[in-house]
Protein backbone atom coordinates (compact mmCIF):
# COMPACT_ATOMS: atom_id res chain seq x y z
CA UNK A 1 0.00 0.00 0.00
CA UNK A 2 1.06 3.47 -1.04
CA UNK A 3 0.58 6.60 1.37
CA UNK A 4 -3.05 7.25 1.29
CA UNK A 5 -3.15 9.85 -0.85
CA UNK A 6 -3.55 11.60 -4.69
CA UNK A 7 0.08 10.30 -5.47
CA UNK A 8 -0.87 6.87 -4.44
CA UNK A 9 -2.98 7.14 -7.63
CA UNK A 10 0.44 6.73 -9.78
CA UNK A 11 1.67 3.75 -7.86
CA UNK A 12 1.02 0.09 -8.44
CA UNK A 13 1.27 -1.70 -4.76
CA UNK A 14 2.70 -4.91 -4.19
CA UNK A 15 -0.55 -6.73 -3.03
CA UNK A 16 -1.71 -5.79 -6.77
CA UNK A 17 1.63 -7.45 -8.87
CA UNK A 18 1.39 -10.82 -10.00
CA UNK A 19 4.69 -11.64 -8.33
CA UNK A 20 5.23 -14.98 -10.82
CA UNK A 21 5.25 -12.67 -14.07
CA UNK A 22 7.14 -9.85 -12.09
CA UNK A 23 10.35 -11.91 -11.45
CA UNK A 24 10.19 -13.77 -14.58
CA UNK A 25 9.88 -10.80 -16.81
CA UNK A 26 12.28 -8.21 -14.25
CA UNK A 27 14.82 -10.73 -13.91
CA UNK A 28 15.28 -9.79 -18.35
CA UNK A 29 15.03 -6.68 -17.74
CA UNK A 30 17.45 -5.68 -15.41
CA UNK A 31 19.93 -7.26 -17.22
CA UNK A 32 19.40 -5.22 -20.34
CA UNK A 33 20.00 -2.08 -17.48
CA UNK A 34 23.03 -3.79 -16.69
CA UNK A 35 24.60 -4.81 -19.73
CA UNK A 36 24.30 -1.06 -20.92
CA UNK A 37 25.96 0.51 -17.58
CA UNK A 38 28.17 -2.26 -16.67
CA UNK A 39 31.33 -0.37 -18.35
CA UNK A 40 30.59 2.41 -16.11
CA UNK A 41 31.13 0.59 -12.82
CA UNK A 42 34.69 -1.08 -14.68
CA UNK A 43 36.08 2.77 -15.26
CA UNK A 44 35.12 3.48 -11.53
CA UNK A 45 36.32 0.55 -9.72
CA UNK A 46 39.80 1.27 -11.79
CA UNK A 47 40.12 4.66 -11.18
CA UNK A 48 39.37 3.85 -7.42
CA UNK A 49 42.77 1.04 -6.96
CA UNK A 50 44.59 3.04 -8.69
CA UNK A 51 48.15 3.37 -7.78
CA UNK A 52 49.90 6.91 -7.00
CA UNK A 53 52.44 6.17 -9.86
CA UNK A 54 49.44 5.10 -11.83
CA UNK A 55 49.14 6.72 -15.48
CA UNK A 56 45.44 6.20 -16.25
CA UNK A 57 44.44 8.54 -13.37
CA UNK A 58 40.97 9.87 -14.82
CA UNK A 59 37.99 8.76 -16.49
CA UNK A 60 39.40 9.35 -20.48
CA UNK A 61 42.78 7.39 -20.37
CA UNK A 62 41.46 4.51 -17.93
CA UNK A 63 38.83 3.82 -21.04
CA UNK A 64 41.29 4.50 -23.78
CA UNK A 65 43.48 2.20 -22.15
CA UNK A 66 41.14 -0.54 -21.26
CA UNK A 67 40.13 -0.12 -25.06
CA UNK A 68 43.53 -0.44 -26.23
CA UNK A 69 44.94 -3.55 -24.16
CA UNK A 70 41.26 -5.62 -24.32
CA UNK A 71 39.07 -3.76 -26.59
CA UNK A 72 35.53 -3.41 -25.55
CA UNK A 73 35.35 -7.11 -23.77
CA UNK A 74 37.51 -4.94 -21.39
CA UNK A 75 34.58 -2.84 -20.14
CA UNK A 76 33.03 -6.15 -19.61
CA UNK A 77 34.96 -7.60 -17.20
CA UNK A 78 33.54 -9.99 -14.81
CA UNK A 79 30.07 -9.59 -15.79
CA UNK A 80 29.33 -12.57 -15.82
CA UNK A 81 29.90 -13.35 -12.00
CA UNK A 82 27.74 -10.02 -11.79
CA UNK A 83 24.88 -11.68 -13.94
CA UNK A 84 24.73 -14.89 -12.38
CA UNK A 85 24.76 -13.16 -8.75
CA UNK A 86 22.13 -10.57 -9.70
CA UNK A 87 19.17 -12.28 -10.33
CA UNK A 88 18.91 -13.83 -7.30
CA UNK A 89 20.05 -10.48 -5.40
CA UNK A 90 17.89 -8.47 -7.16
CA UNK A 91 14.98 -10.82 -6.28
CA UNK A 92 15.73 -10.68 -2.43
CA UNK A 93 16.10 -6.98 -2.78
CA UNK A 94 13.26 -5.41 -4.80
CA UNK A 95 10.72 -8.50 -2.46
CA UNK A 96 12.22 -7.29 0.79
CA UNK A 97 11.87 -3.48 -0.69
CA UNK A 98 7.99 -3.65 -1.08
CA UNK A 99 6.73 -5.49 1.85
CA UNK A 100 9.07 -3.12 3.99
CA UNK A 101 7.87 -0.27 2.46
CA UNK A 102 3.83 -1.26 3.06
CA UNK A 103 4.53 -1.88 6.12
CA UNK A 104 6.78 1.29 7.02
CA UNK A 105 3.50 3.87 5.49
CA UNK A 106 1.67 2.00 8.22
CA UNK A 107 3.84 2.47 10.55
CA UNK A 108 4.50 6.60 9.63
CA UNK A 109 0.62 7.04 9.11
CA UNK A 110 -0.60 7.86 12.71
CA UNK A 111 1.93 10.91 12.69
CA UNK A 112 0.23 13.06 10.30
CA UNK A 113 3.16 14.09 8.61
CA UNK A 114 3.61 15.86 4.92
CA UNK A 115 3.80 13.36 2.03
CA UNK A 116 7.60 14.39 0.81
CA UNK A 117 8.70 13.52 4.91
CA UNK A 118 6.22 10.65 4.98
CA UNK A 119 7.99 9.27 1.67
CA UNK A 120 11.36 9.77 2.53
CA UNK A 121 10.88 8.21 5.82
CA UNK A 122 8.97 4.65 4.74
CA UNK A 123 10.82 4.87 1.30
CA UNK A 124 14.50 5.34 2.84
CA UNK A 125 13.95 2.42 5.80
CA UNK A 126 12.47 0.11 2.99
CA UNK A 127 15.75 0.93 0.91
CA UNK A 128 18.18 0.56 3.53
CA UNK A 129 16.14 -3.12 4.45
CA UNK A 130 16.49 -4.26 1.13
CA UNK A 131 19.71 -3.76 1.07
CA UNK A 132 20.82 -5.28 4.77
CA UNK A 133 18.96 -8.43 3.26
CA UNK A 134 20.65 -8.08 -0.55
CA UNK A 135 24.51 -7.72 0.76
CA UNK A 136 25.07 -11.39 1.97
CA UNK A 137 24.54 -12.45 -1.87
CA UNK A 138 25.94 -8.61 -3.52
CA UNK A 139 29.44 -8.97 -1.63
CA UNK A 140 30.95 -11.96 -2.79
CA UNK A 141 29.67 -11.07 -6.11
CA UNK A 142 31.41 -7.64 -5.51
CA UNK A 143 34.81 -8.99 -4.66
CA UNK A 144 35.10 -11.97 -7.11
CA UNK A 145 33.86 -8.72 -10.24
CA UNK A 146 36.02 -6.28 -8.87
CA UNK A 147 38.76 -8.35 -9.28
CA UNK A 148 38.46 -9.26 -12.54
CA UNK A 149 37.69 -5.64 -13.30
CA UNK A 150 41.48 -4.17 -12.17
CA UNK A 151 43.53 -7.90 -12.76
CA UNK A 152 46.73 -7.03 -14.92
CA UNK A 153 45.81 -3.26 -14.02
CA UNK A 154 48.00 -0.98 -11.65
CA UNK A 155 49.94 -4.08 -10.00
CA UNK A 156 47.22 -6.11 -9.35
CA UNK A 157 47.03 -10.41 -10.27
CA UNK A 158 45.45 -12.18 -13.24
CA UNK A 159 43.10 -14.83 -13.39
CA UNK A 160 41.32 -16.85 -15.65
CA UNK A 161 37.47 -16.15 -14.74
CA UNK A 162 35.45 -15.85 -11.49
CA UNK A 163 35.69 -19.23 -10.46
CA UNK A 164 39.66 -18.70 -10.41
CA UNK A 165 39.07 -15.60 -8.10
CA UNK A 166 36.61 -17.40 -6.01
CA UNK A 167 39.57 -20.46 -5.57
CA UNK A 168 42.08 -18.36 -4.69
CA UNK A 169 40.39 -16.08 -2.64
CA UNK A 170 38.95 -19.36 -0.83
CA UNK A 171 42.57 -20.88 -0.78
CA UNK A 172 43.96 -17.84 0.64
CA UNK A 173 41.63 -16.38 3.27
CA UNK A 174 38.48 -19.23 3.79
CA UNK A 175 34.73 -18.17 2.81
CA UNK A 176 35.26 -15.19 4.49
CA UNK A 177 37.44 -13.61 1.96
CA UNK A 178 34.76 -13.29 -0.21
CA UNK A 179 32.97 -11.36 2.50
CA UNK A 180 35.87 -9.42 2.52
CA UNK A 181 34.50 -5.70 3.12
CA UNK A 182 30.94 -6.81 4.23
CA UNK A 183 31.36 -4.68 6.68
CA UNK A 184 31.83 -1.35 4.84
CA UNK A 185 29.58 -2.48 2.30
CA UNK A 186 26.88 -2.38 4.69
CA UNK A 187 28.03 0.99 5.89
CA UNK A 188 27.94 1.51 2.37
CA UNK A 189 25.25 0.25 0.58
CA UNK A 190 22.64 0.43 3.14
CA UNK A 191 23.16 4.31 4.04
CA UNK A 192 23.82 4.30 -0.11
CA UNK A 193 20.27 2.91 -0.77
CA UNK A 194 18.08 4.52 2.12
CA UNK A 195 19.38 7.57 0.66
CA UNK A 196 18.50 6.91 -3.26
CA UNK A 197 15.21 5.63 -1.96
CA UNK A 198 14.41 8.49 0.54
CA UNK A 199 15.20 11.30 -2.03
CA UNK A 200 13.27 9.44 -4.89
CA UNK A 201 10.07 9.29 -2.80
CA UNK A 202 10.32 12.67 -1.27
CA UNK A 203 11.13 14.03 -4.54
CA UNK A 204 8.85 12.32 -6.68
CA UNK A 205 6.01 14.28 -4.32
CA UNK A 206 7.65 17.57 -4.23
CA UNK A 207 7.77 17.02 -7.93
CA UNK A 208 3.66 16.13 -7.82
CA UNK A 209 2.78 19.14 -5.35
CA UNK A 210 4.69 21.66 -8.10
CA UNK A 211 2.49 20.13 -10.65
CA UNK A 212 -0.26 20.95 -9.10
CA UNK A 213 -1.21 17.11 -7.95
CA UNK A 214 -0.45 17.33 -4.24
CA UNK A 215 -2.42 15.87 -1.43
CA UNK A 216 -6.27 17.53 -1.68
CA UNK A 217 -5.86 18.41 -5.31
CA UNK A 218 -8.60 17.54 -7.67
CA UNK A 219 -7.25 16.72 -10.60
CA UNK A 220 -7.77 13.22 -12.76
CA UNK A 221 -4.78 11.23 -12.55
CA UNK A 222 -1.61 12.09 -14.65
CA UNK A 223 -1.08 9.86 -18.15
CA UNK A 224 1.58 7.96 -18.38
CA UNK A 225 4.10 10.10 -20.16
CA UNK A 226 3.81 12.44 -17.42
CA UNK A 227 4.30 9.84 -14.49
CA UNK A 228 7.66 8.39 -16.35
CA UNK A 229 8.92 12.13 -16.43
CA UNK A 230 8.36 12.79 -12.81
CA UNK A 231 10.05 9.69 -12.08
CA UNK A 232 12.98 9.89 -13.70
CA UNK A 233 13.35 13.49 -12.42
CA UNK A 234 13.30 11.46 -9.21
CA UNK A 235 15.88 8.80 -9.97
CA UNK A 236 18.16 11.91 -11.54
CA UNK A 237 17.87 13.50 -7.81
CA UNK A 238 18.06 10.26 -5.79
CA UNK A 239 21.08 9.06 -7.60
CA UNK A 240 23.11 12.32 -7.49
CA UNK A 241 22.27 12.74 -3.79
CA UNK A 242 23.58 9.31 -3.21
CA UNK A 243 26.89 9.47 -5.29
CA UNK A 244 27.69 12.79 -3.10
CA UNK A 245 27.07 11.39 0.09
CA UNK A 246 28.62 7.46 0.25
CA UNK A 247 31.44 8.22 -2.61
CA UNK A 248 34.46 8.50 0.55
CA UNK A 249 32.90 4.74 1.87
CA UNK A 250 32.67 2.92 -1.65
CA UNK A 251 36.40 4.12 -2.51
CA UNK A 252 37.22 2.40 1.19
CA UNK A 253 35.39 -0.33 0.64
CA UNK A 254 36.60 -0.99 -3.02
CA UNK A 255 39.79 -0.76 -2.31
CA UNK A 256 39.52 -3.59 0.64
CA UNK A 257 38.44 -5.85 -1.49
CA UNK A 258 40.92 -6.03 -4.73
CA UNK A 259 44.21 -6.03 -2.55
CA UNK A 260 46.51 -8.82 -3.01
CA UNK A 261 46.39 -11.58 -1.15
CA UNK A 262 50.33 -10.83 0.58
CA UNK A 263 48.93 -7.43 1.72
CA UNK A 264 45.76 -7.09 2.93
CA UNK A 265 45.68 -3.70 4.71
CA UNK A 266 43.07 -2.98 7.06
CA UNK A 267 40.38 0.03 6.72
CA UNK A 268 42.93 2.36 8.48
CA UNK A 269 45.82 1.53 6.10
CA UNK A 270 43.79 2.16 3.19
CA UNK A 271 42.24 5.67 4.64
CA UNK A 272 45.75 6.80 5.71
CA UNK A 273 46.92 5.70 2.19
CA UNK A 274 44.55 8.07 0.53
CA UNK A 275 45.22 10.89 2.58
CA UNK A 276 49.10 10.29 1.93
CA UNK A 277 48.43 10.12 -1.77
CA UNK A 278 45.69 13.26 -2.79
CA UNK A 279 44.87 14.22 0.67
CA UNK A 280 41.01 14.21 1.42
CA UNK A 281 40.07 14.49 -2.59
CA UNK A 282 41.42 10.67 -2.41
CA UNK A 283 37.92 10.05 -1.04
CA UNK A 284 36.33 11.29 -4.03
CA UNK A 285 38.19 9.19 -6.63
CA UNK A 286 35.91 8.43 -9.03
CA UNK A 287 33.20 10.50 -8.29
CA UNK A 288 32.27 11.38 -11.79
CA UNK A 289 31.94 7.77 -13.09
CA UNK A 290 30.03 7.16 -9.70
CA UNK A 291 27.81 10.20 -9.87
CA UNK A 292 27.22 9.52 -13.60
CA UNK A 293 26.22 5.77 -12.73
CA UNK A 294 24.32 5.87 -9.52
CA UNK A 295 22.40 9.31 -11.95
CA UNK A 296 22.50 6.75 -14.70
CA UNK A 297 21.57 3.32 -13.23
CA UNK A 298 19.01 4.45 -10.75
CA UNK A 299 16.82 6.41 -14.12
CA UNK A 300 17.30 3.28 -15.98
CA UNK A 301 16.73 1.21 -12.90
CA UNK A 302 13.66 3.29 -11.46
CA UNK A 303 11.92 3.95 -14.97
CA UNK A 304 12.54 -0.15 -15.83
CA UNK A 305 11.26 -0.58 -12.70
CA UNK A 306 8.14 1.30 -12.45
CA UNK A 307 7.05 0.06 -16.11
CA UNK A 308 7.73 -3.72 -14.88
CA UNK A 309 5.28 -3.07 -11.95
CA UNK A 310 2.67 -1.68 -14.53
CA UNK A 311 3.13 -4.57 -16.78
CA UNK A 312 2.83 -7.35 -13.73
CA UNK A 313 -0.65 -5.23 -12.43
CA UNK A 314 -3.13 -7.76 -11.88
CA UNK A 315 -6.16 -7.04 -13.89
CA UNK A 316 -8.72 -5.24 -11.41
Amino acid sequence: MAAPNSIGNTEINWDKLDKTKFYVVGAGLFTGVTVALYPVSVVKTRLQVASKDALERDTFSVVRGILKADGIPGLYRGFGTVITGAIPARIIFLTALETTKVAAFKMVEPFKLSEPTEAALANGLAGMTASLFSQAVFVPIDVISQRLMVQGYSGHAKYSGGMDVARKVIKSDGIRGLYRGFGLSVMTYSPSSAVWWASYGSSQRLIWSFLGHGSGSDESVPGVGKIVLVQAAGGIVAGATASCITTPLDTIKTRLQVMGHEKRPTAREVVKGLIRDDGWKGFYRGLGPRFFSMSAWGTSMILAYEYLKRLCAKDE
